[in-house]
């Protein structure tokens, strides 16, 4: 047993989503979303690298879409402009309205300090846009 600590703080993280079909899911991620491949694995793995050292890695699997809350999200600068802009690519933004989640028609939640919206990958994994 180590008696050395880790903190975690320190450490960097990076978001997965599960996919069932890799052709379907990179058409979506590098078609769609405009998301360019980094380290591609042999073993059905696709690194996608984003801002700040980030990473977005998706790898299939049988659990593929059944997260049911956000697996990942994008910090952007302009909420109105990056749904805008991923709405005429083709996204679907998510439309709430219950207890703490309220969208507009567009699919943006403004909570005052920030606002967010949401869309899904042809999975159903939940991705988030979030900023001003």
């Amino acid at each position: 047993m180590s008696t050395s600590t880790i903190d975690l703080t320190t450490c960097r993280v990076g978001a997965v989503a599960a996919v069932s079909d890799m052709a379907r899911a990179r058409a979506f991620y590098e078609g769609t979303l405009g998301l360019r491949p980094g380290d591609e694995q042999g073993d059905g793995h696709v690194v996608y690298p984003c801002g700040g050292g980030s990473t977005l890695l998706v790898y299939v699997s049988a659990h593929a879409g059944t997260a049911t809350a956000t697996v990942a999200g994008f910090d952007v600068p302009d909420v109105e402009a990056a749904v805008a802009d991923l709405g005429a690519r083709g996204v679907a933004f998510e439309r709430y309205d219950g207890p703490g989640v309220v969208t507009d028609d567009r699919g943006i939640m403004d909570a005052g300090a920030f606002r967010s919206a949401w869309f899904r990958d042809p999975d159903g994994n939940t991705f988030a846009l979030a900023g001003r």
